[in-house]
């Protein structure tokens, strides 16, 4: 049996979990840009995905799967300007993408990832 490792436990969850070969990291929100447009927002996110990427050895193109929480979905073309011009070409993530009440009113957007090591 493969052993799970988990990053950033608390007490109602985990930054992320590996298991085998596949990380599985917690939503994403923004840190810098609450309250800010949806490109910043965008932009402060996949910032923070590149890093924790990094981190464990991994980079965006091993990316499996994301899915996006827009707050508001008419901020869909907005989002994915940024996040056209962050994906590496050949390299695009399965993916969702739908509106959400989230938890902070000045955020625009949550985004998960799964990625391979």
């Amino acid at each position: 049996m493969t052993s799970i490792s988990r990053v950033g436990v608390a007490a109602r969850y985990s930054d992320l979990a590996i298991l085998g070969d596949t990380a599985y990291f917690s939503g994403y929100v923004p840190e810098t840009t609450v309250g800010g447009s949806v490109t910043d927002q965008t932009r402060d996110i996949l910032e923070q995905i590149a890093q924790s990427l990094a981190e464990i050895g991994s980079d965006k193109t091993k990316l499996l799967h994301a899915t996006i929480w827009l707050a508001d979905i008419a901020s869909f073309d907005e989002m994915n300007a940024v996040w056209d011009a962050w994906v590496v070409s050949g390299h695009a993530p399965t993916r969702a993408c739908v509106e959400a009440k989230l938890a902070d009113p000045g955020y625009a957007l949550e985004i998960q990832v799964t990625a391979a090591l």
